[in-house]
């Protein structure tokens, strides 16, 4: 595994709220900005602000400033990392218990 499982373990925290999951599924579509994202899912800013920071702590979005705005989108590099955390899952369980 090339990460630590407390590393995925942030994310799998990121992706634990029905919010901030919701806005997840929103941004893999397409860039989003923080005004369109505050529509759609009726929070307020800080709410908005509280769950981006930990969406992007974790590497799961990526953001860029543009004017007044922020927009936001999915870092494909660190779900293509998940995904692969999660392929190779079994093959680590069964690799520890051949060493029992």
């Amino acid at each position: 595994m090339k990460s630590s499982f407390a590393e995925y373990a942030l994310l799998f925290k990121a992706l634990s709220d029905e919010t901030r999951l919701r806005i997840f599924s929103m941004l893999s579509d397409e860039e989003r900005c923080a005004c369109d994202i505050l529509e759609e899912v009726n929070i307020t800013q800080p709410t908005l602000s509280y769950h981006m920071k930990m969406l992007c702590d974790c590497g799961l979005a990526n953001s860029r400033k543009d004017g007044q705005w922020v927009k936001y989108t999915v870092n494909r590099e660190r779900v293509k990392q998940l995904e692969e955390f999660l392929e190779e899952l079994p093959q680590f369980e069964k690799s520890r218990e051949k060493k029992k």
